[in-house]
């Protein structure tokens, strides 16, 4: 027996690929920042604390994504807008100062090492969020 449909929720529909998405770039994120930390955090600290932050941000956006609630969809709003910002100060700042950003990171060079998914990704995130919002609006 199916659950009776709620409406637009984050995590349905298309929304469940761009869950996954989020889901593995957290992963991802998560294990460079952490190797990056361990091994070589002399190198380059600020921009692997940076990584490891962006990785924290993705669990976060996941999270609140996939549960689709009220708040859980305001949390995710606010990590993504940060995220969005992240990428954008961090890429332009890795092209201008890029002794800072010696090895790559997920927002160095607005995520090139990582196909510019994460550059991507909050723009789309955003959208979603705004069209479940207004899918929402007009079932209510």
């Amino acid at each position: 027996m199916s659950e009776p449909d709620a409406g637009p929720h984050t995590g349905r529909g298309p929304g469940r690929l761009l869950v996954a998405v989020y889901g593995l770039l957290a992963l991802a994120a998560t294990g460079r920042s952490i190797l990056q930390i361990s091994e070589y955090f002399d190198r380059a600290p600020v921009s692997y604390v940076l990584s490891a932050l962006a990785a924290v941000i993705y669990v976060v956006a996941t999270v609140g994504l996939a549960r689709g609630d009220r708040s859980s969809v305001r949390l995710a709003t606010v990590a993504l807008t940060v995220e969005l910002a992240g990428v954008l100060v961090v890429g332009a700042l890795s092209y201008a100062l890029p002794s800072a950003f010696p090895d790559k990171t997920v927002w160095s060079h607005f995520g090139a090492g990582y196909g510019y998914v994460p550059l991507l990704l909050p723009v789309l995130g955003l959208w979603w969020i705004r069209h479940t919002r207004r899918r929402a609006a007009l079932t209510s």
